[in-house]
């Protein structure tokens, strides 16, 4: 009861990295309420996943397994959830912010009557207090997110209803494992006692799966584009920096809604967040989705034309010049004294 809940997307019997960046937040949020933390996996091939997930500090490992069940499909999956969580009545559930968990998480919510924030860039524990009928809510969940067009930070919380649900897009949390030899115990549910046989009445016949070429969430260095970069050819720019670097490009949304780049190179709120060694932000204003998903790079070098740009204030260097200038000269500069 009042336990801690992630639920687990499974492909292929591997752990999604964003589910084990919640299991990390979890297991912190647990620790921090005195409660368990507890994961639940539905699908197939679940041999392996408690070796997956309890290194991260999971308690208990809710197992559902069914050949019906993989791949994901909307009903089968909303009535596990929510008949079991009608059992375990958990205060707070986490998934990630993907194409499952923004249809799995609404269903849900929606199923159990209580509230669902997404996008979050950060989940805390706190109090808050109700001043016009003086009462006080010890250990809320406060779901943090920018709002009205990132023009506010809302601080949004689930007084009275429960459980506390939230999306959080991979990326934003980190992953750490806390305990590598840390057991936990697993409960194997049987499938029929939470899913009805009309539930399963969608099966998928086939799929298509293309993996991404661009790997810019695990790159070191990144040089990123905003729409003040000025044009899909001076992207071009960015594209010869970062092969003289061995660096990824990345963009703003308005360097995408531009077509300066692709959408999956997209940085911040409504595209990847990202950690790099080295982040150099090319004509970037700096608002705060996109401050929100590469504010955690190690170093920051900023060029740009506005020397009052919102991003400066977060760059360790300022580089103020038009890139077309500046760019070429890194170019040389680097290919000169580099071995």
């Amino acid at each position: 009861m009042n336990n801690v809940f992630v639920y687990l997307e499974i492909e292929d019997g591997t752990v999604a990295e964003v589910s084990l960046e919640l299991l990390t937040k979890g297991r912190t949020l647990a620790s921090q309420l005195g409660c368990r933390l507890e994961a639940i996996a539905a699908g197939d091939k679940l041999d392996t996943i408690e070796k997956q997930v309890f290194p991260y500090g999971a308690d208990v490992l809710h197992i559902f397994k069914d050949k019906r069940l993989s791949p994901y499909t909307t009903l089968p999956h909303t009535s596990i959830l929510v008949n079991l969580f009608k059992k375990e009545k958990p205060q707070i559930c986490l998934m990630g912010a993907t194409i499952i968990g923004r249809d799995l998480g609404p269903r849900v919510s929606s199923a159990l009557g209580s509230g669902l924030t997404a996008d979050c860039t950060s989940l805390e524990i706190g109090d808050h207090e109700e001043k016009k009928v003086g009462k006080v809510y010890e250990n809320l969940l406060y779901q943090i997110r920018p709002a009205f067009g990132g023009n506010i930070v809302a601080w949004i919380i689930n007084p009275d209803h429960r459980p506390q649900m939230a999306t959080v897009r991979e990326g934003v949390m980190k992953k750490e494992i806390a305990d590598p030899n840390y057991k936990g115990t697993v409960v194997e549910h049987d499938v029929k006692d939470y899913v009805s046989p009309d539930d399963f009445v969608v099966s998928i016949i086939d799929r298509h799966v293309e993996k991404s070429k661009v790997n810019i969430k695990n790159s070191p260095i990144i040089i990123s584009g905003g729409y003040g970069v000025g044009s899909k050819e001076n992207f071009q720019l960015l594209y010869d920096l970062a092969n003289v670097l061995g660096a990824e490009v990345g963009a703003s949304r308005a360097a995408v809604d531009a077509g300066y780049a692709e959408h999956e190179r997209q940085i911040g709120q409504t595209g990847v967040t990202v950690r790099p060694k080295l982040y150099i932000a090319c004509g970037i204003s700096g608002q705060i989705q996109h401050i929100a998903g590469m504010q955690e790079s190690s170093l920051i070098i900023s060029i740009n034309n506005d020397p009052s740009a919102p991003i400066n204030a977060i760059a360790d260097y300022v580089i103020t010049g038009d890139i077309e200038k500046v760019i070429p000269k890194l170019i040389k500069y680097y290919k000169k004294n580099s071995k």
